[in-house]
């Protein structure tokens, strides 16, 4: 099942599936249309959020305050939405 990206007025937003305390951060494949994120932060006081939103960040090279947590901020089944990028450079950073 294809990832489910789809395109904002101002971004990109698409599902993701939280692993926390990680042995390393890295992008862990997809689960159903979610992308599949494992992270060395515990799920503790916003620390694995602050670790999702620091890692998709640097992923797609924009500001800290451009990807936002939409919702799921207190689960592992998220929905992300990050602004200043397409649908094309997301596709391409995440390699789906």
């Amino acid at each position: 099942m294809p990832v489910d990206l789809r395109a904002t007025k101002d971004g990109v937003q698409f599902a993701l599936r939280v692993q926390p305390r990680a042995s390393r951060t890295a992008l862990a494949g997809t689960i159903g249309e979610a992308i599949k994120l494992a992270i060395t932060a515990p799920p503790v006081e916003g620390k694995a959020n602050q670790a999702v939103v620091d890692f998709f960040a640097k992923l797609f090279g924009v500001s800290k305050s451009s990807v936002e947590i939409v919702s799921g901020e207190t689960g592992r089944n998220k929905l992300v939405r990050v602004r200043g990028i397409t649908l094309e450079q997301a596709r391409h950073a995440l390699d789906v």
